[in-house]
């Protein structure tokens, strides 16, 4: 499957990491469950796993940003008070959030030592509607896709119409799961940012600035600018830089920006939302906060937030493939080629080179 850099593109300016993915950052990994069943099932689980052992004994500081909030996730109020990440972070469907905690806590029980009888930790499940050619009232999800997203979770693991992007819809063709990431330079230390994206919302798709949308004559809204593009995204972003959670959070609320870059409005009935967290836990309450780095070196991180969300929208869409499912209906991939052509138009013939003040 070919990614929209394989095409000779190359959005933003910040060097990618060597997968350009979210799994650059260290330890994170990514695993899928894709339900592709008959003709009404188009669904599944996309489970992030920070990759620190014990991860309720050992939170990592995290943050929450929340741009349009029509969804159902669990576990918000929680990162927002506290400022921390206990287990894996899980996407699914809407009407499965529940069965999808209930599988996350059980996975949570197995994998985290000495956990006492009353313990009680805080699953955090994020969702989209993938009502279009998923027959979400069906409720297939269950613990056994947590477990299976778990077993599979790898760095280089795959995108577009898998896990939990297996049905969605983004800009009215087909969207699903996108991943990008980011070298970032501070004081001679080099850090990585990575996002991982659950694409599902509308608007008027952009590309590079170019209204790729506007001129294929689709977009998710009518000629009257009435909205038909209500929907979701789920952003997760990951870093390995000693950050706390205030300083994390103010990386979160940059997220928005990456995704109007890419034509979002952040519809009435979107659910957005951007989770980060970093695998340094030096911004956990009770460890180092002097070793975090200073505000005034926070601007890089900002831009690797934007680049990342934006590109991951790009790849979602570029991953995906056109699919049927419930009562015929239909998302259609993007039209590759009349993109290009459009790009190749519009676009410069030599995009600007990667920086890096390392």
């Amino acid at each position: 499957m070919k990614r929209f850099r394989d095409y000779g593109f190359k959005p933003g300016m910040l060097p990618t990491g060597k997968l350009n993915k979210i799994t650059d950052v260290r330890g994170v990994k990514v695993g899928h469950s894709t339900r592709i069943e008959g003709e009404a099932i188009r669904t599944g689980v996309t489970l992030i796993d920070p990759g620190i052992k014990n991860l309720y004994f050992n939170k990592v500081p995290a943050a929450i940003a929340v741009g349009n909030g029509f969804g159902k996730m669990t576990g918000s109020s929680q990162i927002d008070e506290l400022g921390t990440l206990e287990t894996p972070i899980a996407l699914t469907n809407t009407l499965s959030v529940g069965a999808v905690m209930n599988g996350l806590v059980e996975l949570v029980l197995k994998i985290n030592e000495n956990l006492e009888p009353n313990s009680t930790f805080n699953a955090v499940v994020g969702e989209t509607s993938d009502g279009i050619i998923n027959d979400m009232h069906r409720l297939v999800l269950g613990s056994a896709d947590v477990d299976m997203a778990y077993k599979n979770r790898k760095k280089d693991f795959d995108i577009g119409c898998v896990g939990a992007g297996t049905g969605t819809c983004a800009f009215a063709w087909k969207g699903g799961i996108g991943s990008a990431s980011r070298i970032v330079c501070v004081n001679k230390k080099k850090y990585t940012v990575g996002a991982l994206l659950q694409t599902n919302f509308g608007g008027a798709l952009t590309i590079m600035g170019v209204p790729v949308g506007v001129m294929l004559g689709k977009t998710s809204f009518d000629r009257f600018l009435s909205p038909q593009g209500d929907g979701s995204c789920m952003m997760i972003i990951a870093t390995d830089a000693p950050l706390s959670s205030r300083q994390l959070g103010r990386m979160a609320r940059r997220a928005a920006l990456g995704l109007a870059r890419t034509g979002s409005v952040m519809a009435h009935g979107s659910g957005d939302y951007a989770i980060v967290f970093s695998t340094d836990r030096s911004g956990v309450e009770g460890k180092d906060f002097g070793a975090c780095i200073s505000d005034r070196n926070l601007t890089p991180f900002f831009l690797a937030v934007v680049e990342t969300v934006e590109e991951s929208v790009y790849d979602s869409m570029f991953a995906a493939k056109t699919l049927a499912g419930r009562n015929g209906n239909k998302l259609e991939q993007l039209p590759i080629e009349k993109v290009l052509k459009i790009l190749k138009k519009h676009l410069p013939a030599k995009a600007a080179s990667a920086r890096s003040s390392c």
